[in-house]
């Protein structure tokens, strides 16, 4: 089997797993009001739910105050032209709609029911998903296939009086329109004077182009091809009405005729159809938009190498300037919602298209730059438009969509305060679940070496291929060589030691004699004679990768999978040591769950911090927590609410909160306080009206080992967190210890933050 052949029937291994497990599909339905009790279902049904009946009955509007349809949007399709697997019916499509659902949820915060529809005949689909209007505050039609598409869209658009948006087509016209707007720019010319090439005329292409003629392209300046070439007045073959519009009086027939001078090529076609000698006919700074996946139309390094002065777009996410809609559809859909727009207008979508062409042009922000590890990409040829994990996204698209849906007129529940709207989305920007995103895209740019101690375990190794195959880090595992292959082959991965991945053998390794010399070094004085030294390097893993770390011959050490917490962070601790600026090593925990990202310490080292100790956690942590471009906010926590109680605990978290305040006056912190005074801004302000700290916090300080890591366990099975870590600060080299409970997942994400910390030391 070739390595392509391979790598797709790994992929397709992986998804079928991904999708089956631990339970089928992607989706599923949560209730937002508690029913604990009698009293909990009287008010969620029968006879509470009789009063906001009433209410809606008396005035529709309110349906956005007592239900979910304010927020909840049908993702609808057909099947009829999914992906790129065509006409596979309604049934084969429900994992991209369900995709697409968790998409709409993952970015903005849109509930979604995705429904699948057995109708390809026009007028009855239209009848089947206009009647739905009751339940939905929007409607994103998806993969349709054209011209059927058009004619669905018009026909609900017309009857019904909520948005309605067919992704395929406006989705990426809004990209598109923001990429040619900036490559425009960029090559010094205007969009009324731009000569545009397309190839392929389906719904994405057509409405490219409508949308590049609103934002003031000219009709005759834009030649359309297809499989039966260049569109021209008179031809019969493979038209309709909305093609027909593009149709050029002339006597070219081919993509190579109409493509010299071209400033902008716009392909939505297949793979390979724009050949390099056609780009070397284009105008000064052609603007390649290759958008057929997975293959371009173009690769981008064959257009390169025919010219020097051509920007790139394409539909990959390995190369720059990606166009892929979740850029945009997620945001339109919150703005178009939040002020119960009627529909999703041109305004609208202009809207749209200045602020993600706006974006790519702003300065970097302090908290990108500290996300991206402090270097982050300018406008240019390889940032005509934002990452499709940009945190801005949001906070740019949905206020510009807001605003033109007020501006004309289609808005039913006006914004009022622009201000509280930004900070209810800055807040859900790091809700979203995307906090990691930023950690792993610095982590690719420089893939850093990291060692792993437990390095024949399955979690380690299915991480490994992760990490290979995005870039995020150099794998080093400890393991012997015959049991790394053996089991790589039975996990059925395609990695392999000494071709893939170095290892370290623990049994035959021709550094042995140095790492027992640096390893007495280390422990020489503190009891370890030198022969019970050459047996531990032969038998602590942990030791091992902490050697290599310490020599040079890795960036970074992950253990803990295996064993006991404490004996693995006595060998780091001996073997790599504490860095010049801590006393001592703690550990801070991740964890996110619905409520956004929430960081914990000391939750594994210090059994009972001293207000010092305390002290230099909080400035540690706060580091740490910049790395994922968030700013640091910090509550001390006790049995205590500002001097409620006078305890040994207490005293001493105030004593460590007054230090901070002398010693680190940048910081955002404040307590002694309860836990629900550090998460309940109403509750603190009504204790506490001046507190310092402002929100809530995302950095729990708490008195000793013991509550720490009590809260971090009931907290991580409660909220079903994503844990992250622990993160062991205050080490000389980057190391970190994990927990047996740990998933492969966690390994990988352990490891990202790992290469990101190792990239910033080789920087100091």
């Amino acid at each position: 089997m070739s390595d392509s052949k391979k790598t797709e029937s790994d992929l397709t291994e992986a998804a079928l797993f991904y999708h089956r497990n631990p339970k089928p599909g992607k989706l599923e339905i949560q209730a937002t009001k508690p029913l604990g009790n009698q009293r909990d279902l009287a008010l969620a049904y029968s006879p509470g739910v009789a009063a906001p009946c009433l209410e809606i009955a008396d005035d529709p509007a309110k349906a956005a105050d007592y239900t979910s349809r304010a927020n909840l949007v049908a993702v609808i399709s057909n099947g009829t032209a999914v992906l790129g697997l065509g006409n596979i019916g309604p049934l084969a499509s429900k994992p991209v709609m369900e995709g697409k659902a968790v998409l709409f949820k993952k970015f903005a915060g849109i509930d979604v029911f995705d429904i699948e529809v057995a109708q390809t005949d026009v007028d009855k689909f239209v009848d089947a998903v206009s009647v739905l209007e009751p339940t939905f505050g929007g409607i994103n039609l998806e993969d349709i296939k054209a011209p059927e598409c058009f004619m669905i869209e018009d026909a609900l658009r017309e009857r019904m009086n909520i948005p309605v948006f067919h992704d395929d087509q406006h989705g990426t016209a809004i990209i598109v329109g923001a990429a040619v707007r900036n490559g425009l720019e960029l090559a010094g010319k205007k969009i009324g004077d731009a000569k545009i090439v397309a190839s392929g005329a389906g719904a994405a292409a057509l409405a490219c182009l409508n949308m590049l003629v609103s934002l003031g392209a000219k009709r005759e300046n834009i030649w359309v091809t297809d499989i039966e070439g260049v569109v021209y007045q008179g031809r019969e073959a493979l038209m309709d009405q909305w093609k027909a519009v593009f149709a050029q009086e002339t006597d070219k027939r081919s993509l190579d005729e109409v493509i010299g001078g071209a400033d902008v090529f716009l392909g939505l076609s297949a793979g390979g159809v724009l050949k390099p000698h056609m780009v070397e006919k284009m105008g000064k700074g052609p603007l390649i938009l290759a958008l057929a996946n997975p293959n371009p139309e173009i690769m981008p390094e064959e257009a390169k190498a025919v010219r020097d002065d051509v920007v790139m777009c394409t539909g990959r996410s390995d190369y720059p300037n990606q166009v892929n809609n979740v850029l945009c559809f997620p945001y339109i859909f919150r703005g178009a919602l939040d002020v119960g727009a009627t529909t999703i207008n041109e305004e609208m979508k202009r809207a749209a298209v200045e602020a993600i062409a706006g974006l790519a042009r702003e300065e970097p922000s302090d908290v990108a730059a500290r996300a991206y590890g402090g270097k982050t990409e300018t406008f240019g040829p390889n940032y005509l438009i934002p990452s499709p994990f940009d945190q801005r996204l949001i906070l740019r698209i949905a206020p510009a969509v807001a605003r033109a849906a007020m501006d004309t007129g289609v808005a039913t529940r006006p914004i009022e305060d622009f201000a509280a709207y930004f900070d209810r989305l800055n807040r859900f920007v790091f809700r979203s679940g995307l906090i990691m995103k930023p950690i792993i895209q610095n982590a690719s740019k420089d893939p850093k070496r990291i060692i792993y101690a437990e390095g024949e375990d399955e979690r380690v190794l299915r991480a490994a291929q992760v990490l290979l195959e995005d870039n995020i880090a150099k794998p080093i595992l400890v393991g012997r060589p015959d049991v790394l292959k053996a089991r790589c082959e039975k996990f059925g991965l395609k990695i392999r030691p000494d071709v893939d991945f170095e290892f370290i053998n623990p049994q035959d390794d021709p550094r042995y004699r140095d790492y027992v010399d640096e390893y007495f070094q280390c422990v020489g004085r503190k009891g370890m004679p030198v022969d019970s030294a050459r047996t531990v390097v032969r038998t602590n893993t942990t030791v091992i990768a902490a050697l290599a770390v310490r020599r040079g011959d890795a960036d970074a050490v992950i253990c803990g999978l295996e064993g006991r917490f404490i004996r693995h962070l006595r060998d780091i601790k001996q073997i790599i040591g504490v860095c010049e600026t801590a006393h001592d090593l703690s550990a801070m925990s991740l964890l996110i769950n619905s409520r956004g990202a929430m960081f914990l310490s000391d939750t594994f080292v210090t059994e009972d911090p001293s207000a010092e100790e305390l002290s230099e956690m909080a400035v540690l942590a706060a580091r740490e927590i910049r790395r994922f471009g968030i700013e640091p906010k910090i509550a001390l926590l006790s049995l205590s609410n500002f001097g409620s109680r006078d305890t040994a605990s207490s005293s001493k978290m105030r004593e460590a909160l007054k230090l901070i305040w002398d010693r680190y006056p940048e910081l955002e912190a404040d307590g002694e306080m309860h836990g629900d005074a550090a998460l309940n801004v109403a509750l603190r302000e009504r204790v506490m009206p001046d507190s310092k700290l402002t929100g809530e916090a995302n950095l729990l300080l708490f008195p000793n080992l013991d509550s720490a890591n009590i809260a971090h366990n009931l907290l991580k099975v409660a909220t079903q967190a994503l844990h992250v870590g622990p993160i062991l600060l205050g080490t000389a080299k980057p190391a970190h210890i994990l927990t047996p409970s740990v998933t492969s997942r966690g390994v990988v994400n352990m490891s990202a933050l790992s290469t990101v910390e190792a990239q910033t030391r080789a920087a100091e």
